[in-house]
C-alpha cells in the first residue's frame, strides 16, 4: 500500500465521525479521510445548546456505560480514545417513574428494558395476567425466530405490564410501538435467551446474567461541556478534510474504486476514491446505492422512521418538581408528551443556585406525526400544560424555552431487520470497499453507532490493505 488512498466517509453524525477516527488509526498515516455532510454542522442528532444559561442537549443527552460483553461500551471506550474520560459525568441516583391514570409510580426495578423478569416486584404500576408465563415444555422462540416485542410480552405476561411498562420504555428510546419492533434488534439478550428458555421471566434472567452489570458502575454517562464536545474532539482527531453543505447523490463503481456525484443537479462534482462509507439513514442511503445495486437499494428503503419533537423549558428557580429524574408516559395516557427529564436535577453538573430549573419533554411517537404539525409555540404551550397535568400541579410559565424538531429522526425495526441487514451487507460486501454503518442497521444509541462506524472502517482497511 505505497500508493495514497483516499477515503470517503458519507455522513457526519456520531457513526461516521467514529468510522473516520477508525480509518485514522487503522489505515497508513497518509491515507486521505473525506467525511462528506450534506447538512452545514456536523454532529447528526447530537447537539448541544443552551436555554437561559444552562447546556441542554438538543438530541441524546446520555449514552450506556456498559457494553453487552459487561465491559465499558464502544462509546466510552471511544470518548477514551478522544481523550475526554476525564470529562465523564454520570446521573444523579433519582429515581425516574411512569405516569399511570393521574398518578406517578416508581419505575420497578430489575426489569429489562421494561420487561420484568420477576412479576412479583411491579407493586402497582401493572398486574399480569391470571395464567401468566406458564411452563409449556418448549423454548419461547425458535431457532432463528423473531416476533416483535409486544408480541412475546402479551403472550407471555399479558396486556397490562405491556401497555403500561414495555411500551413506555420502548418509546422513550426508540419512539416506537412494542407491537411493531423487532425482539431480536432492539432485546437481542433477551431474544437470544428465548430461544432457550421455557418462561419470559427465566428468558429476563439468562439476558441479565448475560451482560452482568458491574458493582458501583454508573449506567449511563455524558460528557461535561456536552455532545457536541464530543463531536469536536472527532472531527479533531479524525483528521479528515470536512465538507459541509455538499450532498453525495450518486455513487459509481470504477476500475479502481468509486466516484461520488456531489452537490446541486446544476452544478455537479465528483470525486474518486478507493473506498466508502455510507453513515447516513435509510432513504439517502437507498438513493445513493440505486446505481450501485437497485434490489438491495430497495430493501434498505423499506426501514421506516418515528419523528419526534424535544420541548426544552427554563421554569423560574426554585419551581417545585416531584423527587425524580423524570417520567415516562405510556400511550393509552392519551398525551403529545411521552417522556420529560428534569434535566436540572438530573444532571447535578448543570444545575447552580439560583439558576432555572429545566425541564426537557420528548413528545410524539411513530404514527404520531401529524399531531407534531404544530408551530413551536402551540407546541411548548401543549407541552407545558400536559407536563403540569401529568406532575398533578400547575407549572408556572417558562422565562425561556426552545423546540428542536427530528423529522424521521428514529428507525422503526421490523420483525427481521437483521436478517435483512446481513443481506445487503453480504451484497455489498462483493463491491469491494463500501460499507454501511449507523443507527438505520445496527441499532439506535450512541454506543451501537460508534459500533457500527467502527466495524464499517475496519472492513474498509481490511480492503485498502487487499488492493
Amino acid at each position: 500500500m505505497g500508493v495514497r488512498m483516499r477515503v470517503a466517509i458519507v455522513g457526519g453524525g456520531i457513526a461516521g465521525l467514529a468510522a473516520a477516527v477508525r480509518v485514522r488509526d487503522r489505515a497508513p498515516a497518509n491515507t486521505d479521510i473525506i467525511v462528506y455532510e450534506q447538512s452545514g454542522r456536523l454532529g447528526g442528532k447530537l447537539r448541544t445548546d443552551e436555554l437561559a444559561g444552562t447546556t441542554v442537549e438538543r438530541g441524546a443527552e446520555s449514552f450506556l456505560t456498559g457494553g453487552p460483553d459487561g465491559g465499558e461500551s464502544a462509546a466510552v471506550s471511544f470518548v477514551r480514545r478522544l481523550g475526554l474520560d476525564r470529562k465523564l459525568v454520570h446521573p444523579a441516583a433519582v429515581p425516574a417513574a411512569l405516569a399511570i391514570g393521574g398518578r406517578l409510580e416508581k419505575v420497578p426495578g430489575g426489569t429489562l428494558v421494561g420487561v420484568p423478569g420477576d412479576l412479583s416486584v411491579l407493586g402497582a404500576v401493572a398486574r399480569p395476567a391470571a395464567d401468566a408465563d406458564r411452563d409449556e415444555g418448549r423454548p419461547l422462540l425458535a431457532a432463528g425466530e423473531d416476533v416483535t416485542v409486544g408480541a412475546l410480552v402479551r403472550a407471555r405476561y399479558g396486556d397490562e405490564i405491556a401497555d403500561r411498562l414495555v411500551d413506555p420504555m420502548l418509546g422513550g428510546v426508540y419512539a416506537g410501538r412494542a407491537d411493531q419492533l423487532s425482539l431480536a434488534t432492539t432485546l437481542p439478550a433477551l431474544a437470544r435467551a428465548a430461544r432457550t428458555e421455557h418462561t419470559l421471566s427465566a428468558a429476563v434472567r439468562a439476558a441479565q446474567s448475560a451482560s452482568p452489570r458491574v458493582p458501583g458502575r454508573p449506567i449511563f454517562s455524558a460528557v461535561d461541556g456536552g455532545m457536541s464536545r464530543l463531536i469536536g474532539a472527532a472531527a479533531a482527531a479524525a483528521g479528515a478534510r470536512i465538507s459541509l453543505g455538499l450532498p453525495v447523490r450518486e455513487l459509481t463503481r470504477t476500475a479502481h474504486g468509486w466516484r461520488l456525484l456531489l452537490g446541486p443537479v446544476p452544478a455537479p462534482q465528483t470525486d474518486d476514491v478507493d473506498a466508502v462509507v455510507l453513515a447516513v439513514p435509510a432513504q439517502p442511503a437507498a438513493r445513493i446505492l440505486t446505481g450501485v445495486d437497485p434490489i438491495t437499494a430497495a430493501v434498505v428503503d423499506q426501514l421506516r422512521y418515528a419523528s419526534v419533537a424535544l420541548a426544552a423549558l427554563a421554569l423560574p428557580p426554585g419551581t417545585p418538581l416531584p423527587e425524580l429524574s423524570g417520567f415516562l408516559v405510556p400511550p393509552a395516557e392519551g398525551t403529545l408528551v411521552k417522556a420529560a427529564t428534569f434535566f436540572t436535577r438530573k444532571w447535578p453538573h448543570l444545575g447552580r443556585e439560583g439558576g432555572p430549573v429545566i425541564v426537557r419533554a420528548s413528545l410524539g411517537r411513530s404514527g404520531e406525526e401529524e399531531r407534531l404539525q404544530l408551530d413551536d409555540s402551540l407546541l411548548t404551550a401543549t407541552a407545558h400544560a400536559e407536563l403540569g397535568r401529568l406532575i398533578g400541579d400547575d407549572l408556572p410559565p417558562p422565562v425561556a424555552s426552545w423546540v428542536q424538531r427530528w423529522g424521521g429522526g428514529l428507525p422503526q425495526y421490523a420483525p427481521g431487520h437483521l436478517d435483512r441487514v446481513a443481506r445487503v451487507r453480504a451484497t455489498l460486501a462483493g463491491r469491494g470497499g463500501l460499507a454501511l454503518a449507523g443507527a438505520a442497521y445496527d441499532g439506535v444509541g450512541i454506543p451501537a453507532c460508534v459500533a457500527s462506524g467502527e466495524q464499517a472502517a475496519d472492513d474498509v482497511v481490511k480492503h485498502l490493505e487487499e488492493l
